[in-house]
């Protein structure tokens, strides 16, 4: 019996031949990544279990980006960095992110990319749940606690039980309007926020393949959402041009055999997919937008890992070109180079930033996790009480950005747009024609 790609990595990375959904292996990773929510506590773990002094597995295998509370008066959230900043100095660590220097990057699922950290067939361990994201490029990532973290940095190893695959196969060419966004939401409509509880999600097709590099980030980014252990896409010419402009390190590219075995296999035509939304408080509580559209919004954000790549912006603007938002509209850039490609990138001769302002949104923000996940009450784009924000994050849950009486709906960056021009929740196609 073939294997699918998930199993050919672990098994790559256990040194056997052969594994198989349920087998338990030791799994040598490549990079751990934690931040400066998790980065402290994981510290304290290692440093508990292996020694005050003890030094971890590999100094440039461990990266540290701080993220998620950065841009904040709150005192606690600088102790977290200042702690990471003394571990970085104690360990000699080349790779950290520093937000009182130059080297800051902003969230650490699109930094890791960016900065070459991220190749087919490794491993790669992050104290994230999202760090499933980057089996958009051909990669093993899983999202692990403080205590497992604690014990790869000081071994580089972990125990892990394989996971079968669940195969989502998309033939076709999306519609206008439609987005990887989109398309995720639908599938864990279909299946559930439990439909892929500790499951690889592969997803394949021509669909899949026509796909941007960071179009798939966004659908492996949210595998987490229907409880997947990873998401994955096989690699391709797309994937090894991008890392080759960013990582000069050799890597292994693998490929799920014909006769792999799957758990299930959902199959679908792209040209059925339609924009959708995901309505409170569940990313499964899926709509199509036209059945939602009389659902009134009091803020649009345009952010996070899943929703503030320059590819994310670069839709919103399409739809914000030459017209004006009538609720708070939110911009808030995933990373530093995200930023800087706002004033460089042009549509028509105007730029990304200029076409946000024109627009009459907010100012834009420094990068960071910004309000995706509520934070301290100075967050930039916090949730108030009782506020309904459509969003391009990735969790709806309540007090998920910012107050527990506020309401998050998750969509597309097209949709996220239109619905901020009419203070409703709108199908962007009506704006792209």
């Amino acid at each position: 019996m073939g294997m699918t790609i998930t199993e050919k990595i672990l098994a790559h990375a256990a040194g056997r031949e052969q594994v198989k959904p349920g087998d338990n292996i030791w799994v040598k990773a490549n990079t751990l990544m934690t931040h400066d929510v998790c980065g402290p506590g994981t510290i304290g773990v290692f440093k508990r279990e292996f020694g005050e002094d003890a030094k971890v597995w590999d100094n440039e295998g461990v990266v540290i980006i701080p993220d998620h509370y950065i841009f904040t008066a709150d005192e606690k959230c600088h102790r977290n960095v200042d702690v990471l900043r003394k571990f970085v100095n104690e360990q000699n660590l080349p790779y950290f992110y520093d937000p009182a220097t130059d080297a800051y990057s902003g969230v650490c699922h699109v930094t890791l990319p960016e900065k070459g950290h991220i190749r087919p067939g490794e491993v790669l361990f992050g104290t994230d749940s999202h760090t499933c994201t980057h089996g958009a490029l051909g990669m093993f990532a899983t999202g692990i606690g403080n205590t497992d973290a604690g014990f790869v940095m000081g071994t580089g190893k972990l125990l892990i039980k394989v996971p079968p695959t669940i195969k989502f196969v998309v033939n076709g060419k999306l519609p206008k309007g439609v987005t990887a966004k989109d398309m995720i939401l639908k599938f864990i409509g279909d299946i559930g926020v439990d439909g892929a509880t500790y499951c690889a999600m592969e997803f394949a097709g021509d669909t899949i393949e026509a796909l941007s590099v960071e179009e798939r980030m966004t659908i492996c980014n949210m595998a987490i959402e229907a409880g997947g252990k990873n998401g994955i896409i096989a690699p391709d010419e797309k994937t090894i041009e991008y890392v080759r402009s960013r990582s000069c390190k050799p890597f292994n590219c693998f490929f799920s055999d014909d006769d792999a075995d799957y758990k299930a296999v959902y199959e679908y035509k792209a040209e059925d997919f339609v924009p959708v939304v995901a309505l409170p408080f569940s990313p499964d509580n899926m709509k199509t937008v036209i059945d939602a559209a009389d659902v009134k919004i009091d803020r649009s954000y345009i952010g996070s890992c899943t929703g503030g790549k320059l590819t994310d912006f670069i839709f919103a603007a399409e739809v914000l070109k030459g017209r004006k938002v009538t609720v708070d509209t939110f911009i808030v850039p995933a990373t530093a180079e995200v930023a800087d490609a706002l004033n460089k990138i042009s549509i028509d001769g105007k730029s990304l930033a200029d076409i946000f302002i024109d627009a009459g949104c907010l100012e834009i923000a420094e990068p960071s996790c910004a309000a995706c996940l509520g934070g301290p009450i100075d967050t930039f784009g916090r949730c108030n009480q009782a506020e309904v924000c459509v969003s391009t994050t990735n969790r709806n849950f309540p007090g998920r950005m910012g107050s527990k009486d506020s309401q998050t709906i998750l969509a597309s960056p097209y949709t996220a747009a239109a619905s901020a021009i009419t203070g409703h929740l709108t199908d962007p196609r009506e704006y792209l024609k």
